[in-house]
Order: structure tokens, then C-alpha cells, then sequence
């Protein structure tokens, strides 16, 4: 017979909690076999492709493209054996057997009333949504060690009617669905569009009892990213559940963003959800801000030397098909600079009271892509030769513009470099990656006029600006650091004596 088994979208990084679908390869009915690519999904950090764990055919897609849901969530499920016997006929009741069964109306309804809206059932947990009635796990965990207890029902009370078994003369037949629809009407929506507090409608906006309103969870979440009430959407689904489409059009329509919050104007305005890489970097970039105390210190140098021997560089044979960069210079100097002064490459270690400071460097490169901007690094960067590092930072650059960059290529970085001369940038405050103590801006080089020898010549000029963390860099560490980075660009000569 059928055997359904569930894939729930897994932690592909480092303590990641959601992932948005961004496309699938497969559809329900199409045949699917062990390791195959089956979605491609966009977490915190990075674009990724999962294979399926099963092989099989396609049952059911639970989450449509464009939705962001939690890792642990269902997110397909697959039958992997799809020739064998359909399920036998199940026997017929017994005299009083209760043969009701829950009408389409009934059953979307529970499925929507499982939490209230400020306190979700997580999917996969004992409560949650997990089909069939079996006990999904979130994954990394196992089990949970107890069975779900059912509450038993209360044999009558306010508001309800006699259940057979506290009156077992008066058996009573199973319901139509015409009939349960006139026993549980839709919810409608008062005239003045008020509700008393006790469950009714407020303004337009389906609620249960108790004020929970009808919606699906990732409804919910979708409402929440797009900054929706739902207690001021119009339901348009079945039994008065609110829609994703009854959202899109809320938000369309201009509606308050919460109760006493700012209106929103359709024609002149437009909403972003803050989601994947958008929301990892906010994320980051505040705790930085307000953790690490920056200072950042800036320096504007003749790098015409380093300009020429780019060139010269460029054209041995060595590095033919590399594309030779100024980055790749900064790049070298930075790493030679980190080795005279190691404390520059540290973490500070709150939990323990302590400097790690490391013995390897992996380089961040901040990366522009559509997706946002992604800090990939090159890992042991400072066992690279010159043509090493020139091939590593070309595949980085590459693979962050095709959007495969992986979370792990976005883990572990020591210190890091922002280009921002490629927009033409010529300096600017950067601020640390969480974990890092230091990162260098590297700024436009421009012709400019300048001092020689008493004389105003024309010369290639840049800015460096670096930003550090002083619980561990000091004044003078840092300016140290940065003048030796400097020199080395000026006096390229300098990486032979030091290196």
C-alpha cells in the first residue's frame, strides 16, 4: 500500500530557524529518486539547493514559492511506494459506533484553530500540525518521550449539547454538511464593524472565541512580515479563514499597520519584507554596532607604485586567465601585515572572559549580489601564494554573483575587506562582522595631484579606513597595523623584507 514519508526543511547552517522557498524542481505526481535536487531555498546566509532523502513519487508540496517557513516545517511529502496494494477496505462499525465524519469546512477549520495568534504550536511538536495524527521531530532532536494525552471531554456545559455518551437513549444520527453549515454559520461581520470582546468581528476581520483570529500559520507569519493587522482583513476563504491573498490585498489596500500605527499609501509607497540575507545582515550589523565599541581610523596614500606593478603582474604567464586586481594587492598587504601584528586576527570571548587570537586567517570579501550583500572568506588565506590568492578571490566573486555561495563559505571569518572603491566609494565607516575584530575599507584610486620631492605631480591616490574592535586593538595597534598595511601598498618592495 502507499507509504508517505515527510520531508521537513532542515538547519542547512549554523543555528538557522527559517528559510524561504525560492523555486522547486519537482511537482506532485513526478517521480523522484535519492539525492536528487528537489528546492532551492534562501536561508539567513546563503541560497541553497537541497537533495531529496527519498525515493519516490511526489504526493504533495506543502509550502509555496515565495513563503518563508520555520526549519522542522513539512515541506513536501513523498510516497515512496507507490505500486504496492492500495489499503484494504476498513471493516464496517459496529451497532453505535460513531460514524460521523469531520466535513471539509470542519476539518480546515481545526486545522487554523490549533494556536492563537500570539502563541504558535511549533510544526513537528506534540500539538503542532503533523498529518496523520504521528508525532513529527524537529530535526537534530529525537522523540519526544511521552505520548500526546487527550483531555477527556466534559460530559455537558454552557453552551453545549449532550454528548451520547452522558445520554446514551438519545443516539444521534451523523450531520450533513448542509446541516453543520447551518449549525456553525460563517462569521460575518457586524454592521458598524465592531466587536464586544467577546470573539465577534472586528472590523472586517474574521475571530474565534476568545479574539484568535482565522488564519493559517504561515498566513500569520506572511501578515507579520508585511506589517498587517489581521484583525483588519476581510476573510474570503472557507468558514471566514483569512487568505494570503485576503493579505496581499490588506496591504494593497492601505490599511493601518497595527492599532495606532502609521498608514501605509498604496499609490506612493511599497512594502519589503525583511527576510533572508536583508534580515541576517540587519541582524548582525545592529549586534556589532551595540557590542563591539568601534573606532575607526583613516589614511589617504600614494599607491602608484602598487598601480605599476599590477600591470607587470598582470602580464606574466603565470597569471594568465587570473584577473589581476588592485583587491588582490590590498589583499597580500593585509596578510603580511596581519603576521607582524597577530592580535589584529582575534575574537573576543565573552562567556569565557578571553582573547582567542588566531593562528590562521580567513579572509572576509564583502560581496555585492542580488540577494543582498554576502561576506564569503577565503579560508587559510594566509598559506596562499600570490597566484593562490588571485584564483581564490576570481572563484569567490563568481560564486557570489551566480548566488552559490554556502553558508559555510560565510562561516569562520577573521578579518575582512570591504571594496567599496568599485562604486566609486572613496572611504566610509565600516562596521565589524560579528566575531571579528577588525575590517579594512579600501577606497576609489583616483589620479590626483600630489607631493613630490617638493614638486605637484600627478599620482594614483586611495583611502584606506579601518574600523577596529578596542576592547582588543588599541590606539596604537591599530594605527600600527594600518601604517604598515599602507607602506606596503606604497613601497611594495617592503613584502619581500617582511614576508
Amino acid at each position: 500500500m502507499p507509504e508517505f514519508k515527510q520531508f521537513a526543511l532542515p538547519d542547512v547552517g549554523e543555528g538557522l530557524t527559517e528559510g524561504e522557498i525560492l523555486k522547486w524542481f519537482v511537482r506532485p505526481g513526478e517521480p523522484v529518486t535519492v539525492n536528487q535536487t528537489i528546492v532551492e531555498i534562501e536561508t539567513a546566509k546563503a541560497a541553497v539547493e537541497l537533495p531529496c532523502p527519498y525515493a519516490g513519487v511526489v504526493a504533495e508540496l506543502h509550502v509555496a514559492e515565495g513563503s518563508t517557513v520555520d526549519v522542522g516545517t513539512p515541506i513536501i511529502t513523498i510516497d515512496v511506494d507507490p505500486t504496492g496494494p492500495a489499503a484494504a477496505t476498513p471493516a464496517a462499525p459496529g451497532p453505535g459506533a460513531d460514524t460521523a465524519q469531520p466535513t471539509p469546512e470542519l476539518t480546515e477549520l481545526a486545522s487554523v484553530a490549533v494556536a492563537a495568534p500570539d502563541e504558535p504550536v511549533e510544526p513537528g511538536l506534540i500539538g503542532g500540525p503533523a498529518p496523520g495524527g504521528r508525532t513529527s521531530v524537529l530535526v537534530g532532536y529525537g522523540p519526544r518521550a511521552t505520548e500526546a494525552v487527550r483531555r477527556p471531554r466534559r460530559a455537558g456545559g454552557a453552551g453545549r449539547p449532550p454528548t451520547p455518551s452522558a445520554h446514551p437513549t438519545f443516539a444521534q444520527p451523523p450531520m450533513r454538511a448542509d446541516a453543520v453549515r447551518e449549525a456553525h454559520p460563517p462569521l460575518t461581520a457586524r454592521p458598524n464593524g465592531s466587536g464586544n470582546g467577546n470573539g465577534e468581528l472586528l472590523a472586517g476581520g474574521a475571530v474565534l472565541a476568545g479574539g484568535a483570529v482565522l488564519a493559517k500559520p504561515p498566513v500569520r507569519k506572511y501578515a507579520r512580515d508585511l506589517g498587517v493587522d489581521l484583525a483588519t482583513v476581510t476573510p474570503t476563504g472557507p468558514s471566514g479563514v483569512i487568505t494570503r491573498a485576503d493579505v496581499d490585498a490588506a496591504s494593497a489596500g492601505g490599511t493601518t499597520a497595527a492599532a495606532g500605527g502609521p498608514s501605509f499609501d498604496a499609490a506612493r509607497e511599497r512594502r519589503i519584507p525583511v527576510k533572508g540575507v536583508r534580515k541576517h545582515t540587519a541582524a548582525a550589523m545592529v549586534a556589532s554596532a551595540f557590542t563591539a565599541p568601534h573606532v575607526t581610523e583613516f589614511l589617504t596614500l600614494d599607491v602608484t607604485p602598487t598601480m605599476e606593478l599590477r600591470d607587470r603582474v598582470a602580464a606574466l604567464p603565470d597569471f594568465a586567465g587570473l584577473k589581476v586586481t588592485p583587491l588582490l594587492f590590498v589583499a597580500r598587504a593585509l596578510l603580511l601585515a596581519v603576521r607582524r601584528h597577530p592580535m589584529i586576527n582575534s575574537s573576543w570571548d565573552e562567556e569565557h572572559g578571553e582573547i582567542v587570537v588566531k593562528e590562521y586567517v580567513n579572509l572576509g570579501i564583502a560581496a555585492a549580489t542580488p540577494r543582498g550583500l554576502l561576506v564569503p572568506n577565503i579560508k587559510d588565506a594566509g598559506r596562499m601564494s600570490m597566484r593562490e590568492l588571485a584564483g581564490a578571490l576570481g572563484e569567490l566573486a563568481e560564486t557570489a554573483r551566480a548566488g552559490r555561495t554556502t553558508p559555510a563559505d560565510m562561516s569562520g571569518g577573521t578579518i575582512t575587506i570591504t571594496n567599496v572603491g568599485v562604486f566609486g566609494v572613496d572611504s566610509g565607516t565600516p562596521i565589524l562582522n560579528p566575531g571579528e575584530s577588525a575590517i579594512v575599507a579600501f577606497g576609489a584610486v583616483r589620479p590626483m595631484p600630489w607631493v613630490v620631492d617638493g614638486h605637484v605631480v600627478p599620482r594614483q591616490v586611495t583611502q584606506l579606513a579601518m574600523s577596529f574592535d578596542h576592547r582588543i586593538v588599541d590606539g596604537q595597534l591599530g594605527s600600527e597595523f594600518l601604517a604598515d598595511l599602507a607602506a606596503m601598498l606604497r613601497d611594495p618592495g617592503l613584502a619581500l623584507a617582511w614576508s
